[in-house]
């Protein structure tokens, strides 16, 4: 759940409500009912002649939040000290919660539930487990076989939804990998197998005893196939090496 005012340091969305000679007031998208201004030293960086050269009323951009007066709600922002990647990357997060938003609206109407509800239910567990909530929207359209340990109604048409509606930018493969051990420290030369080296598009999910699921998304499928082939057999390699006893079967 969202928070009542942003923190320091933190990058907003914000809408121009009204631009003045030294400064203006800015609408945070994600905090309703809260305004935040930039002073016109924090609008860009050198000497600011015209202020409209920068801001104008109803445009959407990214501000770095500096200070807030938490008594009287004042949100002091700066715009300057946002660089371009920074903007781009903030109103692509931004964007896709707002998608994830309807989404789930969507699906609480087919559970004949309350978007509350299902906040409650697992919305909130999915943000902690993903980050944000389309990350979640994502990973269900990707994965064939999402969540296999859960078995809820909400989870069977969440996935619809996702299907139906989520295009994704990357595949997605993996398999399921089985590992024992009987050694009397068999779980951390379980977790010492189960490693993917420095391969930042695997993920690794436990999924009960003994099964570990593994997943690479990527930008296509022969790039995939190969870090998978090349993740797979490190982690054999491991298993041999602690005398772990590994399968892996692909999904």
């Amino acid at each position: 759940m969202s928070k009542d005012l942003p923190e320091p340091g933190e990058l907003v969305v914000v809408t121009i409500k009204e631009v003045k000679n030294f400064g203006a007031t800015a609408k945070l998208e994600e905090y309703p009912g809260h305004e935040g201004f930039i002073h016109i030293a924090e609008v860009a960086t050198g000497w600011v002649k015209h202020i409209r050269d920068y801001l104008r009323e109803g445009q959407k951009t990214v501000c770095k939040v500096l200070s807030i007066d938490t008594n009287r709600g004042n949100v002091e922002l700066s715009l300057k000290r946002v660089n371009d990647h920074q903007k781009r990357e903030k109103i692509s997060e931004w964007k896709n919660e707002q998608k994830a938003s309807k989404l789930l609206e969507i699906v609480a109407k087919q559970l004949k539930k309350s978007v509350e509800e299902c906040e409650a239910e697992f919305a909130d567990e999915l943000r902690q487990r993903y980050g944000n909530l389309y990350a979640a929207f994502e990973d269900a359209s990707a994965s064939e076989n999402w969540f296999p340990e859960i078995n809820e109604k909400w989870k069977t048409v969440f996935v619809k939804i996702a299907r139906e509606n989520v295009v994704l930018p990357y595949v997605k493969i993996g398999g399921t990998i089985e590992a024992y051990s009987l050694a009397p420290n068999g779980i951390q030369m379980i977790k010492s197998t189960i490693d993917p080296g420095d391969e930042a598009t695997v993920g690794i999910q436990y999924a009960g005893a003994p099964r570990y699921i593994v997943t690479v998304t990527d930008k296509d499928y022969k790039t995939a196939e190969d870090t998978l082939k090349r993740v797979v057999q490190r982690i054999m390699d491991n298993a041999k090496k602690n005398g772990v006893v590994a399968e892996f079967v692909r999904k």
